[in-house]
């Protein structure tokens, strides 16, 4: 049962208080190492790796992360193992360590295939796509990302299949491959849209404006820029400026027949 320092820790980041957060998952932690269960003392440091990672104490998170790895694993709970490895690998990548980061999803992966945790398998071969991609191994990164949306497929994540989509247009832009770009990021589109998510819609658009200035197809490349411009004023998003001005420059040159 969770501790009272635990659930005021909860209590913390739901509000976005992320200092008292820390503070109450800290004291958590001191509860349960004086009494209580290995698995209550699994979730406490569990729940205060997840905060540290939020305020990039990344050296606290990790500290946290491999002593629950040390617990699940005397307790042999497989899926919780996988998760955290996921985030030991999630903390590699955003502190730019590909090859250290590729290593925990790798290992992430051997321990939850044999679970058929379906949901998870898609987001981890979503994240080592990332890193495959980081470290220039694209067809391997392809290759990843393909897998993750057939997982995303079965589940049903929305969200999963939107932005798995994105990336791999974004993969196949920088292979030259502007045909599959295409697709993958019309795709991404049409997912963002039905998710109601109008920023991600913008960034798949936004690329899809690239690839459309390149083919020197401007009509096509205004439909996009125009949609992410209104995109940009309904949410208000930091881009507006300089989506604008370069659908204005877009414009200019079309009626100039450029």
């Amino acid at each position: 049962m969770p501790s009272s320092a635990s659930r005021r820790g909860e209590i913390f980041l739901h509000r976005g208080d992320l200092d008292q957060a820390r503070h109450w998952y800290e004291q958590a932690v001191l509860e349960e190492r004086d009494g209580g269960s290995p698995k209550d003392l699994s979730d406490a440091l569990g729940n205060l790796g997840n905060v540290c990672a939020v305020i990039q104490d990344h050296t606290q998170a990790e500290i946290c992360y491999r002593e629950v790895l040390d617990i699940q694993r005397t307790l042999q709970e497989g899926n919780a193992i996988g998760e955290t490895l996921v985030n030991l690998g999630n903390l590699k990548a955003d502190t730019g360590q590909a090859e250290k980061a590729r290593a925990f999803y790798l290992e992430a992966l051997d321990t939850l295939k044999p679970l058929e945790n379906d949901r998870a398998l898609g987001i981890l071969y979503s994240n080592l796509a990332l890193q495959e991609f980081q470290l220039h191994n694209i067809d391997e990164a392809i290759d990843a990302f393909q897998v993750a949306l057939e997982f995303h497929r079965k589940v049903g994540n929305e969200d999963g299949l939107a932005a798995t989509y994105g990336q791999l247009g974004k993969t196949f832009l920088v292979t030259g491959n502007s045909q599959k770009a295409e697709s993958c990021l019309n795709n991404a589109t049409e997912h963002f849209i039905k998710l109601g998510n109008g920023p991600g819609e913008a960034g798949a658009l936004r690329l899809l404006a690239d690839m459309y200035v390149e083919r020197r197809d401007q009509i096509s490349a205004l439909c996009c820029l125009e949609r992410v411009v209104q995109i940009d004023r309904t949410y208000r998003l930091p881009q507006y400026k300089e989506d604008d001005q370069r659908y204005q420059e877009l414009r200019q040159c079309g009626a100039k027949g450029e």
